[in-house]
C-alpha cells in the first residue's frame, strides 16, 4: 500500500469557515486530526486530506485569501452552468470552495425550502465530482457526510469517473439518519444523472441519502451505539431492512471533540478556569452563575443546567415535566439554556413563573453562556430521546459537570452509571426523575462526588482516537479495490 492516503473530504458546513450545527464542528476538526497522526500510530503512512464545501454567499465576505481555480461547468439540461471554485488552506490542508448556480443564489447554508436545498446540494456534489478532475489529483476514498454529500458517492458509482481509471472508495457518515433529504428525481433527470435500480425501498430512491448508503463502499454512524440503533426498526427510518443488509458495511466511530476549545484550564469565558486537580476553583463558576441568574448561591444546593435545541429528540419536555415533579420541598435549581420550539420555549417560560428563584430560563442561543453552564453547574440534564453522538454530555464531563443521561445513541457509549454520570432507560418523566433523584442524593456524599467529577474529566474524548479508527477504515477500503 502507498505511503500516503489522499481523502476528500466533502460537508455542507466546516468551521471556522461556516458552522450552522455539530456536523461544522466535526468538519472542521476530524479532517485536522487525520493530517496530524503520529507516524507510529500510522505506520509512517501519511493523510493527505482535503476538505470541500460550498461557497455560500455568507462566505463570500470573510477575510479569506483565495486562489482561483480554472472554472468548468456542469451541464443541466440544455444549459451549461459554470462552476467556479477557489482554494485555500486552514492548518495547511487544501480546502476548497465551489460555487455557481444554485449555490450562488441560496442565501443560507440550508433553506426552509427543499427544493431549493435538494437542487443547491446535487449541483454541489455533481461539482465537487468534477473539481477532482480539474486539480489532477485524485483521491483514494472519498469521504461524504450526510445527505447533502451523499449524492458523491452515488455519482462516483452510476456516472461520474473516467473510463479507465480507478474508482476511489467511497464512505458516508451518517450524523443524523432521520434527514434524508428531499425528493430529488427531477433534478437529478435534469442534470442527466440516472436513477438506478436498487434494492431500497420505493420511496428512498428518490432522495439523496439512501442513494448515498446504497453506492457507498462503507457506512459510518457517529457512535458505536448508534450504529446499532439503525438497525432497528424503532431507529432505522424506514431503512433498517437495508441496512441489515449492508450490515457488514457498517460501523459506528464516536465523534470526538475539540478538547482545546473546550478546556477548563484555558477557556476565558469562564469565570474561573479549573482542573482535575484544582476543583476547589471550581466552586467561583458556580457563584458567578447563580449571582448572573439572581438564584441563591449556596454549595450545599445543587445546580442543574441544560444546554439544548429545544425540541422534542431531546427531550426538553421530559426535563420540564421532571422538573415541575421534583416539587419544592428538596434543594435543587435549575438553568436552562436553548431555543426552538415555540411550545417548549412557552412551557419553560410557565416553568420558571411557577418557580421563581429557583428556575432559570434564557430562550436564545449563547455560546458564552453555554460554556458557564458547563463550568458552572453540577448537574447536566441531557434526557434525548435519540441521540446519534451528542457532544453536550462530554463537555459537560470535562467541565466536571456529571450528566443524567439516557442510554441511547454517544450518551450510552460516553457516560457510564455510577462513575462518570446518571443513565436511565426509558424515555418516561418517573424514569428520568429517579435518576435525578440519584444524583441529588449523591451530591451529599462529596468525596463520591469528586471521585465522579475526576473520572469524568479524565475521559479522552479528543479527536485523535475516532481520527485513527478513520483512517485505518481507510486502509481497509483502499485495500478491497487493490
Amino acid at each position: 500500500m502507498s505511503e500516503q492516503i489522499k481523502v476528500l473530504f466533502l460537508a455542507a458546513e466546516a468551521d471556522p469557515f461556516v458552522k450552522v450545527g455539530g456536523l461544522g464542528d466535526v468538519a472542521g476538526s476530524l479532517p485536522c486530526a487525520l493530517r496530524t497522526l503520529s507516524p507510529e500510530a500510522t505506520g509512517n503512512v501519511t493523510v493527505d486530506v482535503r476538505l470541500a464545501i460550498p461557497f455560500h454567499p455568507v462566505l463570500r465576505s470573510k477575510a479569506v485569501s483565495l486562489r482561483p481555480i480554472e472554472p468548468f461547468s456542469i451541464r443541466r439540461g440544455d444549459e451549461e452552468i459554470i462552476v467556479e471554485a477557489f482554494e485555500t488552506t486552514l492548518d495547511g490542508m487544501p480546502v476548497y470552495f465551489i460555487g455557481g448556480g444554485p449555490i450562488d443564489t441560496s442565501s443560507s447554508v440550508y433553506s426552509a425550502k427543499p427544493d431549493i436545498d435538494g437542487e443547491k446540494y446535487t449541483f454541489f456534489s455533481l461539482a465537487a465530482l468534477g473539481l477532482i478532475k480539474q486539480i489532477d489529483w485524485t483521491p483514494d476514498v472519498v469521504h461524504a457526510n450526510d445527505w447533502h454529500t451523499a449524492l458523491i458517492p452515488y455519482g462516483l458509482l452510476v456516472q461520474h469517473w473516467q473510463e479507465g481509471q480507478p474508482r476511489p472508495a467511497s464512505l458516508i457518515t451518517v450524523h443524523n439518519l432521520p434527514f434524508q433529504g428531499p425528493d430529488i428525481d427531477k433534478v437529478l433527470e435534469a442534470y442527466d444523472v440516472p436513477l438506478a435500480q436498487t434494492d431500497l425501498p420505493d420511496w428512498a430512491r428518490l432522495k439523496p441519502l439512501p442513494l448515498g448508503l446504497w453506492a457507498s463502499d462503507a457506512i459510518v454512524a457517529v457512535s458505536p451505539t448508534y450504529a446499532d440503533e439503525m438497525l432497528s426498526s424503532d431507529y432505522g427510518s424506514g431503512l433498517n431492512e437495508f441496512l441489515n443488509a449492508r450490515r457488514e458495511d457498517l460501523t459506528g466511530i464516536l465523534n470526538g471533540l475539540d478538547v482545546d476549545s473546550f478546556d477548563p484550564s484555558t477557556d476565558s469565558d469562564i469565570a474561573a478556569q479549573f482542573t482535575a486537580e484544582s476543583l476547589d476553583a471550581r466552586v467561583a463558576n458556580k457563584i458567578a452563575l447563580t449571582e448572573r441568574f439572581g438564584l441563591r448561591t449556596s454549595t450545599a444546593v445543587p445546580l442543574m443546567g441544560v444546554v439544548s435545541r429545544m425540541d422534542p429528540q431531546k427531550g426538553i419536555d421530559l426535563v420540564l415535566d421532571a422538573l415541575r415533579k421534583l416539587g419544592d420541598k428538596i434543594s435543587w435549581q435549575a438553568i436552562i439554556l436553548g431555543t426552538g420550539d415555540p411550545k417548549l420555549e412557552e412551557a419553560a417560560q410557565k416553568l420558571m413563573k411557577d418557580f421563581p428563584g429557583r428556575v432559570c430560563i434564557e430562550t436564545k442561543y449563547d455560546s458564552k453562556l453555554a460554556r458557564q453552564i458547563y463550568a458552572g453547574a453540577d448537574i447536566f440534564l441531557m434526557p434525548s430521546r435519540y441521540e446519534p453522538c451528542g457532544l453536550s454530555q462530554m463537555i459537560a464531563m470535562r467541565y466536571g459537570c456529571i450528566p443524567v443521561v439516557r442510554a441511547v445513541g454517544g450518551l450510552h457509549d460516553t457516560v457510564t452509571d455510577g462513575e462518570t454520570g446518571f443513565v436511565f432507560i426509558r424515555p418516561r418523566v418517573r424514569d428520568f426523575k429517579a435518576a435525578i433523584h440519584r444524583a441529588l442524593a449523591k451530591y451529599d456524599d462529596k468525596e463520591t462526588w469528586l471521585g465522579m467529577q475526576k473520572n469524568g474529566m479524565r475521559q479522552d474524548f479528543s479527536w485523535t482516537n475516532s481520527a485513527l479508527k478513520y483512517f485505518k477504515l481507510y486502509q481497509q477500503l483502499i485495500s478491497n479495490k487493490i
